[in-house]
Order: C-alpha cells, then sequence, then structure tokens
C-alpha cells in the first residue's frame, strides 16, 4: 500500500488531518481544501472568454548539464536534433472572468503546456524541471513524473509512475521520434503529455500538469501547401488547433476545488477547454482541423456539433486508412480524436455550439443503459466572423494511412487482465498495484492477445496501456468494424460493464518496466494499474495471466 492509500485509509478511520505533515511532501493534505463540495460551482456565462491557443514550444541551442547518451536507450542510433528545457512551477491561472484566478501548476508558465511540434525523422529530448514549490501544501504533489501519452518510447523517457523528481531536480525524456517497428504504418498523429506521479496523478494532472505534443511526417505534413503529391494537404498553420477538454469544479469562493477524498471518480460541473471555461473560438470561412483530447480525470464524452458534420480523421492518436462522418463523437478519458469541421458551410456572422450530450452522474461512469441530454452541456463555440484571409488549400483525403496487417502466428502468449472492486480499492486480476511486482514480461518482437474484462456492473474503465498500440480484435464476441471507436489503432479502450475486449499487442524496440492502467485517473490512483515489463529473454511469468 503506498503512502498516499495509506493517508486516506488513516482518515477514513478517524484520524486527523493535522497529523498528515510527518508524510513525504508527496503526502501532504491541507484540510482547508477538504471541505465538502458546494453543490454547484459559482455561476459564469458561457461564451464570454476566447480560446487561449496553446503557445508553440521553442528549442534550445544547448542544456546545462549535458545530457548523458548512456541513460537513454537508442541514444546514439536516434541523437537529438532539438531540445527543450521546460520549466515546471505554480502561478495563477484565470479560468474564467467571472472567477477569482487561481494557483496552478503547468509547463512555461502555460496550463495547459505549450504545444511541442514534432517531426518523424528528428529525434528531441525535453528537459523537465521541477521547480514547485517544495512546501507545498494542498491537493497535488510537488514530485512529477512526465508521461508522453501514446509515445512509443523507451522506459526510462515513458514517465513510470515510481520514475519521479522532486522539486529542485529534473529528467531528461528522449523521444527518437519513429513508429513503432519501423513501420511507417504505426506512426502517431496527436499525442498529449501529463504528470503520472504514483497515487497523484489525478491531483496533478487536475492541477494543471497536461499539455500537447503533435508528430508530423511526410503524408500528415502540417502543411496544406506540401508540394509532395503523396502529402495529405490537410488543414495546417492556424488551421490546425489542439482542444484539450477538462470538466473542474470551484469551491465557494471561486477557487479550484478536488474532492481527494473521493475514490469513484471526481466530477467538474464547468468545461475547460485549453485551460478556460466554455470559451469561443473566432474562425475563418474554411475548413479546420480540431484535435480533442478528453483529459478529464473521470468524465466520459459524447462530442455533438449542432449544425454542422464533423469528418473523423483519427483514433486516439493516429490517422485513419479512411475518414467517416458520425452523428457524434465518443471519447473515453484520453481518448483523442481529429476532425475536421468545414466552417464555410455555416452562414457568416452565425455560431456553431460544441456540447457534451454524455449524461454522467457518478464518476464511476455513464449511467447504464447509456442516456443522452438534449441539450447537452455547452464545451464551446465557434463564431464564424472572421474575413478568409487567403483561399482554402486543404482536403479532406480519401485515404490515409493502412492499417498493419496482424499475423496469428506471431502470437506467443494469451494473458486475461479482471478489472474489478473490493473494500475500497480498483484492483486487476485481485490485486493492487505494486511497483515492485511484474504482472507480465511479453517477450520483445513477439506477439500476444489480451483479454480485458470488466467485472463490474456500475462502473466502466477506459483501459491504457503505454508504449505499444493495439488493435481490438473483438468486443463481447463480436468483430469491430470501421466507423466505430474501436476501429483503428488504439492506446486506450472503453471498457464499459461486464464488456469483455481481446486486443492484440505487439512488443518492439525497447525494453523495461512499463505500466497498464485504468485512465480513470482516480482509479489509477487507487490501485487499478499493473507494471509490465517488456524483455529480452525469457522470464516466467506463468503465474501472471493466462496461458
Amino acid at each position: 500500500m503506498t503512502r498516499r492509500r495509506e493517508v486516506l485509509k488513516f482518515v477514513a478511520l478517524g484520524g486527523s488531518g493535522l497529523a498528515l505533515k510527518p508524510y513525504a511532501a508527496h503526502a501532504q493534505i491541507c484540510t482547508a481544501e477538504i471541505d465538502p463540495l458546494p453543490t454547484t460551482s459559482p455561476a459564469t456565462t458561457p461564451f464570454v472568454s476566447p480560446l487561449y491557443i496553446l503557445p508553440k514550444a521553442q528549442p534550445v541551442s544547448k542544456l546545462y548539464p549535458p545530457p548523458i547518451p548512456a541513460n537513454h536507450q537508442l541514444y546514439n542510433q536516434y541523437p537529438p536534433k532539438k531540445f527543450y528545457n521546460f520549466e515546471i512551477t505554480e502561478f495563477p491561472w484565470q479560468f474564467h472572468p467571472q472567477l477569482p484566478k487561481s494557483l496552478v501548476w503547468g509547463y512555461q508558465g502555460s496550463s495547459p503546456g505549450p504545444m511541442i511540434v514534432a517531426r518523424y525523422g528528428e529525434p528531441i529530448l525535453v528537459r523537465m524541471n521541477n521547480k514547485l514549490p517544495a512546501n507545498h501544501s494542498g491537493f497535488a504533489t510537488p514530485s512529477i513524473t512526465t508521461h508522453l501519452h501514446n509515445m512509443h518510447a523507451a522506459a526510462e523517457s515513458d514517465g513510470f509512475p515510481d520514475d519521479y523528481v522532486d522539486s529542485g531536480y529534473y529528467h531528461d525524456h528522449h523521444y527518437a521520434n519513429f513508429p513503432a517497428g519501423n513501420d511507417w504504418r504505426e506512426m502517431l498523429a496527436t499525442l498529449w503529455y501529463h504528470d503520472h506521479m504514483d497515487d497523484y496523478t489525478a491531483a496533478n494532472v487536475y492541477k494543471g500538469l497536461y499539455g500537447s505534443y503533435i508528430l508530423y511526417n511526410e503524408f500528415d505534413s502540417g502543411d496544406e501547401h506540401d508540394p509532395n503529391p503523396n502529402a495529405f494537404h490537410l488543414p495546417s498553420g492556424d488551421y490546425d488547433v489542439p482542444l484539450l477538454l477538462m470538466d473542474r469544479a470551484f469551491d465557494s469562493n471561486g477557487e479550484l476545488y478536488l474532492d481527494i477524498f473521493n475514490t469513484d471518480g471526481v466530477l467538474g460541473d464547468k468545461m475547460t477547454v485549453n485551460g478556460i471555461v466554455t470559451p469561443y473560438f473566432q474562425v475563418e470561412p474554411r475548413k479546420y482541423r480540431l484535435r480533442f483530447v478528453n483529459s478529464c480525470p473521470s468524465r466520459f464524452l459524447t462530442l455533438q456539433f449542432d449544425n454542422v458534420q464533423p469528418v473523423v480523421l483519427s483514433s486516439d492518436g493516429n490517422l485513419l486508412p479512411e475518414p467517416y462522418s458520425p452523428t457524434n463523437i465518443p471519447l473515453a478519458m484520453a481518448q483523442r480524436v481529429d476532425v475536421i469541421v468545414d466552417f464555410s458551410q455555416v452562414p457568416f456572422g452565425s455560431s456553431v455550439t460544441l456540447t457534451n450530450i454524455l449524461y454522467q452522474i457518478s464518476g464511476r461512469g455513464p449511467e447504464i443503459p447509456i442516456q443522452y441530454m438534449n441539450p447537452g452541456d455547452p464545451v464551446m463555440r465557434f463564431d464564424v466572423v472572421k474575413t478568409l484571409r487567403k483561399p482554402d488549400l486543404s482536403v479532406i483525403p480519401a485515404t490515409m494511412i493502412p492499417l498493419p496487417e496482424i499475423d496469428p502466428n506471431s502470437v506467443r502468449r494469451h494473458r486475461l487482465f479482471e478489472f474489478d472492486y473490493f473494500n475500497g480499492s480498483w484492483l486487476i486480476n485481485d490485486k493492487v498495484y505494486d511497483k515492485d511486482r511484474v504482472d507480465a514480461a511479453p517477450l520483445m518482437n513477439s506477439a500476444e492477445i489480451w483479454t480485458l474484462r470488466n467485472m463490474g456492473t456500475g462502473w466502466s474503465h477506459p483501459i491504457h496501456i503505454h508504449m505499444e498500440e493495439h488493435r481490438i480484435l473483438r468486443r463481447n464476441g463480436q468483430p469491430i468494424q470501421p466507423g466505430s471507436n474501436d476501429y483503428g489503432r488504439k492506446d486506450v479502450v472503453w471498457l464499459g460493464p461486464k464488456d469483455e475486449i481481446q486486443i492484440f499487442m505487439q512488443f518492439r524496440d525497447f525494453q523495461g518496466h512499463y505500466v497498464m492502467h485504468c485512465h480513470n485517473i482516480v482509479h489509477e490512483d487507487h490501485a487499478m494499474m499493473i507494471r509490465w515489463d517488456s524483455v529480452a529473454n525469457e522470464f516466467d511469468d506463468s503465474d501472471q495471466g493466462n496461458d
């Protein structure tokens, strides 16, 4: 049992919050921030603040002390061509003009953090400098570890929950930026980075430690004017916009609030987009690429535009074989979707409202059976009021990235993972997370089929597996069809009540320790996580999972 869970058990048994001070810095709790949540946050008017456009991260010429190549797998094979030096600090943030500023945490003075724009074939190194207040009190901890979600990265750069650094220290992350197995069909597009501190992921991300990472390649080149005939010519530049969604709650004083004793999942009553409560975004009458990230701690989403038809390009972090046009877009926590919206089809001077129509009142997941709201809760508004600056040369391609073949002969193992709840802990195979226990040890350059089974009838889990993407083979015995949220290469599975899902996994390029966990990050913080190791040699893990 980790320190935070020991603390919560102690308080639940009647211990005083004032006795928590002797614990390490990442186990401090301020009693002033754990008052009961008011029925609702203070009232705010929607669509009065402009969308915060994430700044683009700027590289530095060098780092001091210099990185140590021996600390990183494949460093000499993929030496960094760019270096970034991020400072993680505390600063005031204005979520809405009708709310007072709240102290948040972020990267380079931004929350969400700057957008890192990278390219395949251009390795980078990002140094994360922890300059948070070491004596911090309140929810969140000044110990951090940064996970680049969906990245094919070496273990030492992946953000393992227990590879953390305290205030005053830094950690270097080497991102080689090559596709898994060097297969161009495994290239990624929309990623995001966030804190992954053991026991404190929810608190640290909610406090502001999240940001955007974009990967381009010769096809998805980031240039709608690209003369390369192989380029997709998707909307680019100012028309390619990351949108990180997170619901939040505010106390009676209007300051950011988190119920740290909630083990089911936390829900806010105000949606923020790029850190702003229900903003508006002024757009030109042309096509835009919108990169949605569900960065909510515990809220599932179903997004709906009120009078335009979006075109879906991606499934999680990668482009699909072909786009499709749904009526709404379901997103579990940590899932992403890139869409194209053509605002030239909207009368000039009018608006398009984006809402979340999924009904959810419990942190454990949506109501079952799924229910939709009409009208939905407002997320943001797009105002078609800007003059078209130049002709729109972007296109919606008919085809994009084909799916890699699945080779059944490469499957070495079958494993079963059951997700359950007992006595205040969220469990996988009847166990709570232990950083020193290896629950699976797949062999490098092999493949496995994992069965993910939800044992609960009243909760849902978005299951995320680090380092390698997977393909969903079957949901409840039925094969996956194009145009569904399960289609394509995935890194997050929406595991509903009593769902059973089979996935095909491969393990390539890197060795070391990784995790699989529920991305309801409150569940993750309360032990719904396993450690798995990618190994180069046979390892006796016959007691883990099923053959």
